[in-house]
């Protein structure tokens, strides 16, 4: 069998690769372990399954209006897992029979079955045993990654676990310890807070998440610490050793002990290329299973390309889609223009959202920026969806007014995010939000509130009186005389004479 092109794995990544190809005209495969697996990670142990599972925690515990119905939020405990499993089987079902009609429609094969490399342009479907070959004037890798499972940790997929075996738990345990506070630990970790577990968080890193923005972040560990999530940050894990069937121990380099029912072990993933042969194909992956590429997503081996998390940072689902389209415009020699201004969403709780340049970047880079924020207190649609705690920042340059960083945390940053990065990416102004009318009452008018803050600071700056230049040493004045009466007297510490 020949195609054009073969992509290997369902994921975002290889979703769009396929079918930006397959409306190119081009004959395509796709490649994934199991006809129930398509989809990838993503949809079946990933993404989508976090992303509902949140929502259930939310809805059920009635977070969101937990000031106005107190009684109603304190009953979170008595919620089981089958209850937070139930919305997430119909959601991954409805989405996996849109993948399957989306590929049907464009005319994209799908083979079920390992894939691994014969050369570079040869790839074997099967094990060992049954397999067949298919042929690619391109391939696209997508595989993804799975978490990190280090040999000395003790996984049981049920007091220690990693972060695909947490929706097979079955039940809710009263604490839980997060090793690993990047974004997958921060998210799971503040679900379960939600849902009453006494959740500690521990990192190696000093600070959380450092490529957001300090300020939200700092609401962040606010609203984690009055859920009663404890954090442990610049603190190395030595072992983790079960003392008991109900609890397990994590031993800190500090020589301090954090005991907890259950462990959810978070620290990085690896790339999911031990069974593709890539050293078959020309290719070499990193001792975390990823590969290198260029700003094409093409591998050192022409016609091979690498899209989605397989190529690292920022490992986003859209991100991936967008690599994914890259690269089969690129493989048929089309063009394509990337976008420059990508969001980045963490669904947290409460959700962390932002696209373009933060504070810390735009200083090092010397750029003269003020900031517009809006808080979610003082929005009418804040008060409704009961979130007081949340804000909008907006950054933006101090004389262009060019709209340059977009930050958000609270309920539907995620969504809230998207108008900036549209205004952003026309290029344009604060001035765009003071002069917009948003419905009303909406989380949009978070920016007006944010751009007539902003607008008030400019003009203030440019009212203040400009301080004078610094005179050279010629002209400065000459230092008036010291006064006798503050001179201190001339003291003789000569040596005394011999008598």
């Amino acid at each position: 069998m020949r195609y054009d092109l073969a992509v290997v794995g369902s994921g975002p990544g290889g979703q769009k690769a396929a079918i930006a190809a397959a409306k190119l005209g081009k004959r395509v495969a796709i490649i994934e372990r199991e006809r129930k697996l398509v989809g990838g990670v993503c949809l079946h142990t990933g993404t989508i399954p976090s992303k509902t599972m949140r929502e259930a925690i939310l809805h059920l515990t009635g977070f969101r209006q937990r000031g106005a119905y107190p009684d109603l939020y304190r009953n979170k405990r008595q919620i089981t897992m089958d209850e937070l499993r139930r919305k997430l089987g119909q959601v991954s079902r409805t989405e996996w029979e849109v993948l399957q009609d989306q590929f049907d429609r464009n005319g994209v094969d799908v083979h079920t079955g390992e894939a691994s490399f014969v050369d570079r342009q040869t790839l074997r479907i099967g094990g060992p045993g049954e397999h067949y070959l298919i042929n690619a004037d391109n391939v696209i890798l997508a595989p993804g990654t799975k978490p990190a499972r280090p040999a000395h940790i003790p996984f049981d997929g049920a007091t220690v676990f990693d972060s695909d075996e947490f929706l097979d738990l079955d039940h809710i345990p009263r604490s839980m310890v997060v090793v690993g506070a990047g974004v997958i630990g921060i998210e799971y970790g503040l679900m379960f807070a939600t849902l009453g577990v006494k959740v500690t968080l521990i990192d190696g890193r000093p600070n959380l998440l450092e490529f957001c923005d300090r300020e939200i972040i700092d609401v962040l560990v606010y609203h984690a610490r009055s859920l009663g999530v404890t954090l442990r940050l610049g603190e190395a894990v030595e072992n983790i050793h079960k003392l008991d069937d109900t609890s397990v121990a994590v031993e800190l380099a500090s020589g301090k002990r954090v005991v907890g029912e259950t462990v959810l072990f978070s620290v990085g993933r690896q790339g999911d290329t031990a069974a593709l042969n890539v050293e078959a194909a020309g290719l070499t992956a990193d001792k975390r299973g990823r590969l290198e590429c260029d700003e094409n997503f093409q591998t050192n081996v022409p016609g091979i390309y690498a899209v989605g998390d397989i190529v690292g940072f920022p490992a986003l689902a859209s991100a991936s889609m967008e690599q994914g389209r890259q690269a089969a415009s690129h493989a048929f020699n089309q063009r394509f223009t990337p976008s420059d201004s990508i969001p980045y969403g963490l669904f947290t709780v409460p959700e962390i959202s932002m696209v373009g340049k933060n504070e810390e970047e735009l200083t090092k880079d010397c750029v003269p920026y003020e900031t517009g924020v809006a808080r979610f207190s003082e929005i009418a649609r804040g008060q409704i969806v009961g979130d007081t705690t949340g804000l909008l920042k907006l950054l933006f340059h101090r004389e262009t007014l060019q709209l340059l960083g977009v930050h958000c945390i609270g309920d539907t940053a995620t969504e809230i995010v998207h108008i900036g990065q549209a205004v952003m990416r026309l290029g344009g102004t604060i001035e765009y939000f003071r002069d917009t009318v948003f419905n009303y009452p909406t989380m949009a008018e978070c920016y007006k509130v944010a751009a007539l803050d902003g607008l008030n600071k400019v003009r203030l700056t440019h009212t203040l009186p400009t301080p004078a230049p610094l005179t050279s040493d010629a002209e400065k004045p000459s230092a008036a005389p010291i006064a006798p009466a503050l001179v201190a007297p001339t003291v003789d510490v000569s040596p005394a004479p011999v008598i």
